[in-house]
């Protein structure tokens, strides 16, 4: 018989022979359309349950994760859990469990979603099947829409519920000849107000743009990187700001002859990168969540409130990303990582086509792809463009250029540039649909961007 979450996680904590247990239960399901050369392709809906079971006992911890409907199989995730326990060795991140929290909404199911979320989408995606069609452009792409409710118990007393609504929408246009593409994406917790033919109309707009194709060198160029590029980069940023990486020494964040660079000036002024987990429009889990300990979190702050937290303000280091074990380190607050992130420029305003109207010559970006990082105690990173690079001249889109390799350092972007834009709601193609897709961000124009090589992507 299939159990409730709240029942599973009851049963666990009755069941396990450890003297403190944190039960993770996260319910999904999910709803896709898929299409190709014009035509709808796939659509399904899935559904699951994945519970990680954590028996404690002192500064010991064995924790096991995995499928779980049932009381029975919950039972036996618990007897795993117990298991590992008895050969763990001492973890170094031990702290007192969280004491009991409650969520208002903790007995109320999970949340669901199906085909139906597409409905007013899938009508304006014929229309723009039908138009694009009809002027020999090529529409492949996908949307998504996945609804996880997490919810956290514990023999401290936790009962915690979260309820995560997350979706995204990708197209690539294509001339009929395949000679250029174009690419657009966003996300969206519901959507609402999500329009096809808005978007295909930006993807016509672009491609009529390689009607004319030149190619230029590798170089340092007067460039615009949109919201969804600079979400990507920003994202490599956050990722790498955490506080242990930093105390030993070896990220962009460590100070030179020891410790952190919390209270430095790191990036330009009027800069602040910061995260919130009531941010309207990008909201995330309120409270930490975790199946394993890393650097960067621990087990045993399962069910920690999370807080509005600045990472950089006006271009000062204001807090690294720690676990309550790293924070008596750096003697810092502990800052746990959110599931969001939002830059801000005080002199941020207009648009990306405002920044484009302001530019004799150089190039604006459509986004980023293949993104590693070369170098982590300066965050050099390397990448490359994709679906779309154009030529500015004189304020206006004059032509498509080449893909390039790119070498940057977000944070070296972050003292170079000379313009940004109006904060806005962004989608960052690298890292969005999969890892991370709840980004504000302004567009940036950087005067010396520097494209390391071509790239004979399309």
């Amino acid at each position: 018989m299939i159990a409730s979450p709240q029942q599973l996680a009851e049963r666990a904590l009755k069941s396990t022979r450890s003297p403190d247990c944190i039960v993770i239960v996260n319910a999904s399901n999910s709803a896709n359309l898929r299409w190709a050369k014009n035509t709808l392709t796939t659509n399904g809906v899935s559904e699951g349950c994945t519970v990680t079971v954590l028996a404690f006992d002192g500064d010991r911890v064995g924790s096991v994760t995995g499928p779980a409907a049932t009381l029975d199989q919950v039972e036996s995730l618990v007897q795993a859990a117990d298991a590992a326990l008895s050969s763990a060795s001492a973890s170094e991140d031990h702290n007192p469990l969280i004491e009991a929290v409650e969520s208002p909404d903790w007995d109320e199911s999970p949340g669901s979603t199906g085909i139906e979320v597409f409905s007013d989408f899938a009508r304006s995606l014929g229309a723009a099947f039908g138009r694009a069609e009809a002027e020999h452009r090529i529409l492949y792409g996908f949307v998504d829409h996945n609804v996880t409710t997490t919810y956290v118990a514990s023999s401290s007393g936790l009962r915690l519920r979260h309820q995560q609504p997350t979706g995204h929408y990708a197209c690539t246009g294509k001339t009929a000849d395949l000679s250029a593409s174009a690419w657009v994406g966003a996300a969206t917790r519901d959507f609402v107000g999500v329009d096809a033919e808005v978007f295909d109309a930006e993807l016509k707009t672009r491609l009529s743009w390689s009607n004319r194709q030149i190619t230029l060198p590798a170089g340092r160029y007067d460039t615009v990187v949109p919201p969804g590029a600079v979400g990507d980069l920003m994202i490599e940023a956050y990722w790498n700001a955490g506080a242990r990486v930093a105390i030993d020494g070896q990220s962009v964040y460590s100070r030179p002859g020891g410790g952190t660079r919390a209270g430095e000036q790191l990036v330009s002024k009027g800069v602040r990168l910061h995260s919130d987990p009531w941010a309207p429009g990008i909201e995330c889990m309120p409270f930490l969540a975790t199946a394993r300990s890393s650097n960067d979190s621990s087990v045993f702050d399962n069910g920690l409130a999370l807080a509005p937290t600045d990472w950089i303000n006006d271009g000062v280091v204001q807090s690294l990303i720690q676990t309550r074990h790293s924070a008596q380190l750096t003697g810092l607050e502990t800052t746990p990582a959110i599931d969001n992130l939002i830059l801000d420029v005080d002199s941020g305003s207009g648009t990306v086509q405002d920044m484009v109207a302001g530019v004799e010559r150089g190039l604006l970006l459509t986004c980023l792809w293949y993104i590693r990082e070369v170098d982590p105690q300066s965050l050099l990173l390397t990448g490359l463009t994709r679906d779309g690079v154009y030529l500015i001249e004189g304020g206006e889109i004059t032509a498509a250029v080449n893909n390039f390799r790119f070498n940057e350092s977000p944070i070296d972007l972050l003292r170079r540039f000379t313009h940004a834009s109006t904060s806005a709601p962004a989608f960052p193609r690298e890292w969005g649909d999969e890892f991370f897709s709840r980004t504000v961000m302004p567009a940036l124009r950087v005067p010396d961007f520097n494209m390391s090589s071509v790239s004979a992507a399309l």
